[in-house]
């Protein structure tokens, strides 16, 4: 009986971010609160999307340029955003 093949590698993998899952510091770029969306870039320079759930305090608002630690998971197909964003 033949073998299974092997799986093929994810497309999302390949192209993961040298931060994902780990935690690192970045800063708010943008956030709508109308939306709900914003924008957190790294200390590398990427910027990620994220959403008002992502935020860890509680409060579903943060401002611009706010100090922030997250980590980097995957998003909706073929991308990633920023998750668990906790305000320093």
């Amino acid at each position: 009986m033949p073998s299974e093949p092997a799986p093929l590698p994810s497309p999302l993998a390949e192209r993961a971010p040298a931060a994902a899952g780990r935690a690192e510091p970045g800063r708010v770029a943008s956030f709508d609160v109308d939306a709900g969306l914003g924008v957190v870039t790294g200390a590398d320079g990427r910027s990620f999307p994220f959403h008002c759930t992502a935020i860890t305090d509680g409060t579903r608002r943060i401002d611009e340029g706010r100090t922030v630690i997250f980590a980097v998971g995957a998003g909706g197909p073929g991308r990633w955003e920023a998750v668990a964003v906790t305000p320093v």
